[in-house]
Formats: structure tokens, sequence, C-alpha cells
């Protein structure tokens, strides 16, 4: 082992006992942002960057469970992803596939993982569709880390589709218009959101530098700590991973107050 690499084992072992498992989110958001550019950088072709970054998601999973965190949501898919050339998104779609399949057999520990879909499945190929509804079914009774995968993702849309939801509901229980303006308030959209019945996100990741939320959990992000990292998605790291931690754990978080 090289030096560099002995004294980064010990600075990431020794941030790792500093962390207080009360300090510790409930809930972490990440923007897998990178898989491109590590692959231009790497002279590799775009479809081995996002299968790279495929396999980080699980080492990451690991890490989660390691910590004991119960929910992730890892941003994966955007709607707008969906508008890249035929011969990026084909392959991206398989890679995704082959991961989902992966997380519904659960981590190779052993660690079970409960996925869920965040995102308008009738948007998506009809078959990786299926194969997120499948998989949703199979894993939900799992007790291991909760796992929303956000693919076909958008946060307007979101949003958009949850006052949708409040409004067929409100039609179907005969209300008024004056009724349904009355009856609407945060509750009566985040009772209808994706993430609905979890934990808003204490901390939202993104990696590869950017400095932006590019639509990800718009509502539940409104209290949440944010965290960028320079490292692309396929290069990030335990360290990085613990890092982003210890600086959660060293905000004082008001909540607005």
């Amino acid at each position: 082992m090289r030096v560099p690499d002995v004294v980064y084992r010990f600075y990431e072992r020794r941030l790792a006992r500093s962390l207080q498992s009360d300090q510790l989110p409930n809930h972490i958001g990440v923007v897998l942002d990178g898989n491109r550019r590590w692959a231009k950088q790497s002279g590799a072709s775009t479809a081995y960057g996002h299968q790279v970054g495929a396999e980080k998601i699980h080492e990451f999973l690991h890490w989660v469970a390691e910590f004991n965190i119960p929910v992730v949501t890892l941003y994966m898919l955007s709607t707008e992803n969906l508008n890249r050339e035929k011969a990026e998104l084909e392959p991206l779609i398989r890679i995704i596939a082959n991961t989902l399949r992966q997380l519904g057999a659960g981590l190779a520990d052993g660690t079970q993982l409960k996925v869920h879909p965040v995102g308008d499945l009738g948007i998506l190929p009809s078959d990786l569709a299926e194969l997120l509804t499948e998989t949703a079914a199979a894993t939900r009774h799992h007790e291991g880390v909760h796992v929303n995968v956000a693919i076909g993702y958008g946060g307007r849309e979101e949003i958009v589709d949850a006052a949708k939801a409040y409004l067929t509901d409100a039609a179907e229980a005969g209300y008024t218009l004056d009724q349904a303006i009355e009856g609407l308030d945060v509750n009566a959209i985040s009772d209808r959101l994706y993430t609905r019945g979890q934990p808003d996100p204490d901390l939202v990741i993104r990696t590869s530098g950017e400095q932006r939320l590019s639509g990800f959990l718009m509502w539940q992000s409104a209290y949440s700590e944010f965290y960028f990292c320079e490292a692309l998605w396929p290069a990030f790291r335990r360290v990085d991973f613990v890092r982003a931690l210890r600086d959660y754990a060293s905000r004082n978080r008001r909540y607005g107050s």
C-alpha cells in the first residue's frame, strides 16, 4: 500500500470514529453526477462511465448501511435525461435495469434493500417501468435500507402530479371549488408526493462540483442541508462520504427559526 493510501485510511477511520449516531442524517438524497465527465477524462466510452457509476451505487449503499442511515434517495435519471441521444440513452437504460435487479437481490454482505420508485413511470420505457414496479413489490417487506430510485424524475413534475392528485381526490369526494381551495395546504401536497410517508432529506449531496439541485426533491429539500463535492460520481470515495457526514454533523439546523 502506498503511503498516501495509508494516510487516507487513517484519516478516514479517524473521521468515522468522530461521528455520533445522533449526529447522522436519517435521509440522504444524492445527485449522482459526473459519469460522462469521468468517462471523458478516463478516455473511456460514455456507456462505461455509466457502468462504473452504477457499480459505485452498490459501494455507496454499503457505506449507508454501515452508518445505519435508514433512507437514501438516488437521482439516477431525470425527465430531461430522457431527451439524450439514443446511442447514449439505450445503454444507460440497460445499465439502470441491471442495477435495479441487483438492488432487488440486496447487497453482497446480505443486507436487504427496500426499493421504491420515485418518478413518473408513464414516461419510461415499458420494460423499465414494469421492472421498477416488480422490484418495489418484491422488496416492500425488506427491513434494510429504504432506497428511493429517482428514475424518470422531475421535481416540478412531482409537485404538479401531487396537485393533480389532490384535485382528483377533492372531485371524487364531491368538494366544490371553494371547498377544494380551502382544503389545499402544505400537508395536502406532501401527502401526495412520490416520497409520501417518508421523512424529508436531512442532507442532499451532489457530486462533480456542480452547485445546483437540477430539480431534485424541490419540495422535500426546503430545510435540507446541502453538500457539494468536487469528486465525479464514479470517483466518489468513502472518505468523501464521511466528510459529508462530518460536515452535516457540524451544522446547527434552525429550520427557519
